[in-house]
């Protein structure tokens, strides 16, 4: 399992035991984007293997490059769960994503948060629904969610994810389009959540910027 982390180290260890718990023996990767707060130190006392950068490359290009050290490290797991730094203790109820592609229901379990914490006036959330829908014709309830879990040979499909912020938008389409079925589930989870502040409108600037990249790049690619 791979947990994307930028600054995250009043959060990342929780979430780290919180997965370490859930799943006995499964090994935990984070990915830390040039943190300046000590997350990578965090992630490792708590029992992580931690992929680091000297300098920021952003959550696709970061996330990357931890799943290629997991494919590449002996035998490669069946399974793959990806998560953000943030969840905390909610890590642990990450269980039915896993569950679901072990069952055979989808390829590509992605999860839908049961409580909507924070958040703008939904310009970023709508444009990433419609890029996808746009792209491949899967109507996503939630497009930008970073919990997902998958299947090995999905995730081999989706690599090199897209840059930045688009990695969610971009995985799923190439995902789609690679076949694969992509199924959602809402789960009782809690992250640290951007509000209508300064540094919230922002981030959703960012995000709208690399939306908008991973919308040209796959749509040149048909």
């Amino acid at each position: 399992m791979i947990v994307a982390a930028r600054d995250e180290a009043d959060r990342v260890g929780e979430t780290v035991a919180a997965l370490r718990g859930a799943f006995p023996g499964a090994v935990v990767w984070v990915a830390d984007d040039a943190s300046t707060d000590g997350t990578a130190e965090v992630a490792m006392a708590a029992g992580a293997q931690v992929v680091s950068r000297g300098r920021p490359h952003g959550k696709g290009a970061n996330v990357t490059a931890a799943a290629e050290a997991v494919l590449s490290d002996g035998d490669a797991p069946g399974l793959i769960l990806l998560c953000d730094g943030d969840l905390g203790d909610s890590a642990a109820r990450l269980a039915p994503l896993v569950a679901a592609v072990e069952a055979g229901e989808c390829d590509l379990a992605v999860a839908v948060f049961g409580r909507r914490v924070g958040g703008g006036f939904g310009l970023a959330l709508g444009f990433a629904r419609w890029a996808i829908m746009s792209l491949c014709g899967f109507e996503a309830e939630a497009p930008i969610s970073g919990q997902r879990a998958m299947r090995t040979e999905a995730l081999r499909t989706t690599l090199p994810f897209a840059r930045g912020y688009g990695m969610e938008i971009g995985m799923t389409v190439d995902a789609v389009r690679a076949g694969c079925r992509v199924g959602e589930y809402e789960l009782d989870l809690s992250h640290r959540a951007t509000g209508r502040t300064l540094g919230g409108f922002v981030h959703r600037g960012r995000q709208l910027r690399d939306f908008g990249r991973v919308y040209l790049s796959r749509r040149r690619r048909g």
